[in-house]
């Protein structure tokens, strides 16, 4: 399985993006500020990139999710549901609709379940990607 995350520019608060399963819409995406500058904790989108993908236990949400191994200057990136900046951290939050207005992505739940059972599927028979673009294809 191939993900694509196609990423917007940044606002002052996020990065909304547009996540593709094979190569077909599958939700939005709300990530931290892509930064230039060093990296600020909490508050940074990943580096654009190839990463594998796998589903474990999160010791934090305790519960099976996404993983991106790998991710340079980053730990325990996951995809999961939320829905405001605040709740990323680095991570990858899905959505079926986004509000530029609050920076937000809406019906997360509706997203993520869809997208888990895809990837848990996909991990099981075999590696699973993700590739990161940022705005105008710059890494």
């Amino acid at each position: 399985m191939r993900l694509t995350l196609i990423r917007e520019p940044s606002t002052a608060d996020a990065t909304f993006g547009v996540l593709f399963v094979d190569g077909r819409f599958e939700c939005f995406t709300l990530e931290d500020v892509l930064r230039d500058g060093p990296k600020v904790h909490g508050a940074t989108a990943i580096p654009a990139g190839r990463y594998k993908v796998i589903v474990t236990l999160s010791p934090r949400f305790r519960r099976r999710l996404p993983l991106l191994l790998l991710v340079p200057g980053f730990e325990g990136i996951r995809i999961h549901p939320g829905n405001h900046p605040r709740e990323t951290e680095g991570c990858i939050l899905v959505g079926l609709r986004r509000s530029v207005a609050t920076s937000e992505v809406l019906e997360s739940r509706l997203a993520f379940h869809p997208l888990l059972e895809k990837l848990e599927a996909a991990c099981a028979a075999g590696d699973v990607w993700i590739t990161i673009i940022n705005p105008g294809g710059l890494a």
